[in-house]
């Protein structure tokens, strides 16, 4: 497969991609410039997932207020120098991730900060729920397992749909932007208020 400069250029403007991964993606995806698009970045992907273990102690801290002033969030997002948490695309993040925790109002982080006793709280509603039916108990056990995985990509930042892109998660999101910062990012702690809400 012949691989134009022209293919590249395009390539590196969607995906802020180095040169030889544009190729190697062009060529691999046999052109095609959505298949290139998921090959950078699923190794974007996979290359972040190496720097998710080193600390990271720079960062910044983003608010949001939304709504004339009724809901607020203050956001803790941390990277490992401050070169990086001046860049355009650092901030873009930032920001990102405060306008996702207003709009979709998540509990939590992730699913390892979900307490074990609201984990069993939910998982003996959603057996409440479903023993009426009188359905096998195997079958009772995989619609509960089901109700809390949903529980979770609700509730869980990380696991949430991006909401300014439904094709990805939050998740995916933070690898996307470790892959192309090339540090380990990490959202540390949020807080969200909503005026006249019980704390």
């Amino acid at each position: 497969m012949n691989v134009s400069a022209q293919m590249v250029k395009e390539l590196r403007n969607k995906t802020s991609a180095g040169i030889m991964d544009c190729k190697e993606a062009l060529r691999d995806s046999e052109g095609n410039m959505e298949k290139a698009i998921e090959y950078l970045r699923k190794k974007g992907i996979n290359a972040a997932s190496s720097k998710l273990n080193r600390q990271a102690l720079n960062g910044k801290i983003g608010s949001y207020i939304h709504l004339y002033g009724k809901i607020g969030v203050l956001v803790e997002v941390n990277c490992e120098t401050d070169f990086v948490a001046d860049t355009d695309n650092f901030k873009e993040f930032v920001k990102d991730i405060t306008m996702q925790i207003t709009a979709s109002d998540p509990k939590y982080i992730s699913r390892e900060e979900v307490p074990k006793s609201i984990i069993e709280k939910e998982r003996n509603i959603f057996i409440a729920q479903v023993e009426k039916t009188n359905k096998p108990a195997a079958v009772i056990e995989k619609i509960v397992a089901g109700k809390l995985e949903k529980y979770f990509k609700e509730n869980c930042l990380l696991e949430q749909l991006f909401i300014k892109d439904n094709n990805k998660t939050v998740n995916e999101l933070l690898l996307e932007t470790i892959a192309k910062l090339g540090e380990n990012i990490l959202i540390k702690r949020f807080a969200r208020f909503k005026l006249g809400e019980e704390i």
